[in-house]
C-alpha cells in the first residue's frame, strides 16, 4: 500500500503546505483513491505519477472548505481529459447537492457518472478498488468521519521452501498449486494444494482521520491498524489559548491515544499555518513533533506535502521520498 500527501495545512495554504488531500493506492494496482480534496489538490497531483484517469473513488471527511473546495475543479479537469469511467464519491450528503449546483451554475458537463454514497449512511464496510472501506464518526463542528482502508488479501503465497525440499521442480505444477489445484506428478505422488500454500498474511489496515477533537474515538480501531493518519492542528499550549471552539486535536492528545492503543505507526498532518519551518520563527513545526514524541514511542512522522509512503506486506512503513524539511 502506498500513499502521497497532497496537502498538510489546516484552514488555508502556506508557502510550504497546501490544504488537505491524500492519495492512497494498492501497490499492485494503477488505480487510486483520494481522501479529501482541498483547493489546489489537482495542481498538487501534477507533481505525482497519479493520473485522473485512474482515480477510482473520492472520500470526503467533512464539508469544510479546506477539505472539499478543490472537488468541482478536479472533476471538471477529469472531464476535459476525456474520462468516461464512473467515480465513486463517499461524502456527507450536502456534498452531492453542492456538486450538482456547482456544475449547473458553471455549465459543466461530466461525461462520467458520480456514484454517490452518503457517508452517514455507510453502516457496514463497502468494497472499493482494492480495499474494504469502513467509517468512524468523529467529533468536530460539523459531522466528520475517519476512513479505514483494509487491504483485501486473496492470494496465499506458495511454500517454495517446502517444494524445493521435496525436490518438486519449478514449472507448471507450481502454478497449478498456486491456483489451488491439486497435482498428480509423473512419479505417482499426489500433491494437495492446501499443503503447499502458506497461511494468508494479515491484511494491511490504514486509518485516515478527518478533523476531530476526540482522538479516543479511534482508539479501538487504532489498536488493529498498521498506520493512523490524524490531524495535529496545534500543540497543547496553543490549543489551550485558542479554546474548544475550533474542535481540533493537539499533538499530545493524538500521541497519547496512539501509545495507549499500541499503534506501530503514527503520521500527523493538518498543521495550523502558524507553525513555521524556520527554527528562528516561533512557534515552529518542531514543537508539534517534540510534543508528540514525549507521549508516543512508536514510529512517528510529521507529513509534508508530496511525501510518499509505502507500507510493505510485513506492515513496515517507510518514507520513499521526502520533499520538504
Amino acid at each position: 500500500m502506498e500513499f502521497i500527501f497532497l496537502g498538510t495545512s489546516s484552514g488555508s495554504p502556506t508557502k510550504q503546505r497546501n490544504v488537505s488531500g491524500l492519495a492512497l493506492k494498492s501497490s499492485r494496482r494503477k488505480s487510486w483513491c483520494l481522501v479529501d480534496c482541498g483547493e489546489g489538490t489537482q495542481h498538487q497531483l501534477l507533481h505525482t505519477p497519479l493520473a485522473l484517469s485512474r482515480l477510482s473513488a473520492i472520500m470526503i471527511t467533512h464539508v469544510h472548505g479546506d477539505h472539499c473546495f478543490g472537488l468541482p475543479g478536479l472533476l471538471a479537469s477529469a472531464a476535459m481529459a476525456g474520462r468516461t469511467q464512473p467515480i465513486t464519491v463517499v461524502a456527507p450528503a450536502a456534498i452531492k447537492g453542492w456538486l450538482e449546483h456547482s456544475q449547473q451554475m458553471a455549465e459543466t458537463h461530466l461525461p462520467f457518472a458520480l456514484n454517490f454514497i452518503d457517508v452517514s449512511q455507510l453502516n457496514s464496510p463497502v468494497m472499493i478498488d482494492a480495499f474494504e472501506i469502513s467509517t468512524t464518526a468523529l467529533s468536530h463542528r460539523v459531522p466528520s468521519f475517519a476512513y479505514g482502508f483494509a487491504e483485501v488479501v486473496k492470494d496465499r503465497a506458495l511454500d517454495v521452501d517446502k517444494l524445493k525440499a521435496e525436490q518438486i521442480p519449478a514449472g507448471a505444477h507450481w502454478g497449478q498449486l498456486q491456483n489451488g489445484q491439486d497435482v498428480m506428478l509423473e512419479d505417482g505422488r499426489r500433491l494437495l494444494a492446501t499443503d503447499y500454500l502458506l497461511p494468508p498474511r494479515k491484511p494491511r489496515y490504514i486509518i485516515v482521520g478527518g478533523d476531530n477533537d476526540s482522538p479516543q474515538l479511534l482508539s479501538q480501531k487504532a489498536s488493529q491498524a498498521d498506520v493512523l493518519i490524524h490531524e495535529a492542528t496545534y500543540t497543547m499550549d496553543v490549543a489551550d489559548r485558542v479554546g474548544s471552539g475550533p474542535q481540533h486535536s493537539c499533538a499530545k492528545q493524538v500521541a497519547e491515544m496512539a501509545e495507549q492503543s499500541g499503534l506501530r505507526h503514527l503520521i500527523l498532518t493538518h498543521f495550523s499555518a502558524r507553525y513555521a519551518y524556520s527554527q528562528a520563527s516561533q512557534p515552529n513545526i518542531s514543537a508539534i513533533e517534540n510534543e508528540a514524541r514525549e507521549a508516543y514511542s512508536g514510529q512517528l512522522f510529521l507529513a509534508n506535502d508530496l511525501d510518499h509512503f509505502r507500507l510493505n506486506q510485513l506492515g513496515e512503513l517507510s518514507l520513499i521520498n521526502q520533499t520538504c524539511d
